[in-house]
């Protein structure tokens, strides 16, 4: 009896360890200078110096594309999520890019 108290706290502990637990997907990004990227100026290099390393790389009519992006899910509390996509030219300088947060104070 005491083995099958023991397991069965162990599975209700787990439960809610479960529950309660969160993903984080991503790294975060310096969202506040976002503002600086300029369409047809900014280089993909001053992107990199600026952002580090993108989360994800890869390609939207034909541009290139560098994502940064920061995801937190919750089971029980808030979710936040911000993503940067930025698409690059032929020439490497940012031809436009999106900002999305779930932040509605930005």
């Amino acid at each position: 009896m005491g083995l099958a108290k023991g397991v069965r706290l162990l599975l209700v502990s787990a439960a809610m360890a479960i529950a309660s637990g969160c993903a984080n997907i991503g790294s975060d990004f310096p969202d506040q200078r976002v503002q600086e990227l300029e369409i047809g100026e900014t280089t993909q290099q001053e992107v990199r110096n600026t952002f580090g390393e993108p989360w994800r790389v890869g390609y939207e009519d034909g541009m290139r594309t560098w994502t940064y992006g920061k995801y937190r899910y919750s089971l029980l509390g808030a979710s936040s999520t911000k993503d940067l996509v930025i698409r690059f030219n032929k020439d490497n300088v940012v031809k436009s890019y999106s900002f999305n947060t779930t932040d509605h104070a930005q």
